[in-house]
């Protein structure tokens, strides 16, 4: 099951039941964080006009206008390495729930910190915070990247990515 989740970048227009939105925030409410600081706030995002606005902060996220819903995942400010881990965690477990509920989803990242601090201004998330990111949720029309970008498909074989006991060491 896992393994059918993908990063989603296309969806209908149709929007995102409420008892939905209500189970994935409870999700991302239930995420384990770095020694428990549930150092996030989540804004739900379901006004068009702003999802244009952060779909318009970058090319690479420009997907984002099309979603019903969006997430954007704000963390204290306080520790920039862990909270870049639980951001990590939750976004992800958010994408697995939504696949879970027969919906999709994707992650947009805003970009470097100026682009950061354009997406924070147009969601009202005070300077000190950190907002690096927005997941977006909706019923899937296509798993393909539409995106000018191109990037090769697919996984690497595990024997170019794994090692046993020591970097490089193939299984004995």
């Amino acid at each position: 099951m896992l393994r059918k989740v993908r990063q989603i970048r296309q969806f209908g227009p149709e929007p995102v039941p409420d008892d939905v939105l209500e189970q994935l925030l409870e999700v991302a409410r239930w995420t384990g964080s770095s020694k428990n600081t549930q150092p996030w706030h989540f804004i739900v995002i379901t006004d068009p006009e702003q999802l244009r606005r952060i779909s318009r902060l970058r090319e690479a996220i420009n997907w984002v206008a099309k979603a019903p819903l969006g997430i954007a995942i704000v963390t204290d400010g306080v520790s920039s390495r862990s909270e870049s881990y639980d951001a990590g965690r939750v976004s992800e477990r958010l994408l697995i729930a939504a696949h879970m509920l027969g919906l999709g989803a994707g992650v947009a990242w805003y970009g470097e910190p100026p682009l950061e601090a354009e997406a924070k201004r147009i969601l009202g998330i005070p300077a000190e915070r950190t907002a690096q990111l927005v997941v977006l949720v909706g019923r899937p029309t296509s798993i393909d990247d539409p995106r000018p970008i191109t990037r090769p498909k697919g996984r690497k074989p595990l024997s170019e990515i794994v090692s046993h006991e020591r970097w490089g060491k193939a299984r004995s």
